[in-house]
């Protein structure tokens, strides 16, 4: 199934029905009076977070969505019956705005999550409203109210603890298929990977953390090239990045500490909340590098590295485990801190 992470979609809330105007008649029954009853009530529209839905393929092609009107009334106080609700599935980490404004309407965090979207009208008032003791034969009604009708931008952003950054050919997809269960498409060619992969990474047997992998990042992105900022905003939501830098001898004379600076400036220019996540320098292909440990030493000097660095091998999985045990430890630590942060503010 093709990824889609983006879509715009109108949604429209069903109609009040009418409120009547009735009298009662019936045979031995003088002057019986009002009984026109109320309209139904408009359908509204919920969205709904589902974990069993990846992607917002669905809304790309099916953009106008509508709830029932509801039924006007009727005499013999009978109200009219009310439109039926729809319920828009969509991925969990699906953020909604309002596609005028760009107004957060709703972000999407835990499975069947239910949020209201669009608002059905209230039914008019039938005639058996207006009675009253100098009114006796009332001829008032309301009509229904109008649902609302809106539009939207849907934007998935993956749920992720950890993300992966670098130039294409890295080695981002080899590691995470080396920690996880992840089988992302690995090839000797740049931009192999064209979607946002996720795996889960088990340090036990009660202890794991999910880690996406996205496409690429070269310098240029904010001006299209390459795949552009596009999968960016999967990373908003991670606790740590990954900057994997390929440490085998460039056969193109590249200057590997430009390309890492390059990448930090793309993140800048994008968000610079994402800029300001802890991000650890990963060291790959040391096992193609007999000089390693030499050329890691230049670069973090050159660098002025001060945060923690690994040096690792995704091909042959020397160093991964360590990485992740340290990342795992790391992300709990945040994770409580965050919680911590929140119990204050309330």
């Amino acid at each position: 199934m093709k990824f889609i992470d983006e879509a715009k979609i109108q949604v429209h809330a069903g109609k009040g029905g009418n409120g009547v105007a009735s009298f009662r008649r019936e045979k031995y029954v003088p002057r019986g009076g009002p009984d026109g009853g109320d309209g139904g009530r408009g359908g509204s529209v919920w969205a709904i977070a589902d974990r069993n839905i990846n992607t917002l393929i669905d809304y790309r092609f099916a953009r106008i969505h509508r709830a029932e009107n509801g039924e006007k009334g009727q005499g013999a106080d009978c109200y009219g019956k009310g439109g039926r609700d729809i319920e828009l599935r969509m991925p969990v980490g699906t953020i909604i705005r309002d596609a005028g404004s760009g107004e957060l309407v709703a972000d999407l965090t835990a499975h069947g999550e239910r949020v209201l979207i669009a608002r059905g009208g209230q039914g008019g008032l039938g005639n058996l409203h207006f009675k009253s003791s100098i009114n006796r034969a009332p001829r008032q009604h309301t009509n229904g109210e109008a649902g609302e009708s809106r539009e939207f931008a849907l934007e998935l952003r993956v749920l992720a603890d950890v993300g992966l950054l670098g130039l294409p050919n890295a080695g981002k997809s080899t590691f995470i298929r080396s920690v996880s269960s992840a089988r992302p498409k690995v090839a000797d060619y740049p931009f192999t990977t064209l979607n946002p992969s996720l795996g889960v990474v088990r340090i036990g047997q009660d202890a794991s953390f999910v880690i996406a992998d996205i496409p690429g990042l070269i310098e240029g992105a904010s001006d299209g090239a390459g795949l552009g900022h596009q999968f960016l905003r999967h990373l908003g939501r991670t606790h740590l990045l990954f900057h994997l830098i390929d440490i085998a001898p460039p056969e193109d004379g590249a200057d590997v500490v430009r390309d890492v600076r390059a990448i930090a400036g793309e993140l800048r220019k994008y968000d610079e909340a994402l800029y300001r996540k802890p991000r650890w320098l990963i060291f790959n292909k040391v096992d193609l590098a007999p000089d390693a440990d030499a050329r890691i030493a230049k670069i973090l000097r050159r660098l002025r590295w001060k945060g923690p660095w690994f040096a690792v091998s995704a091909l042959s999985g020397t160093g991964c485990q360590e990485v992740c045990k340290t990342a795992y430890r790391f992300i709990t630590e945040h994770r409580a801190k965050t919680i911590r942060a929140k119990k204050a503010m309330n």
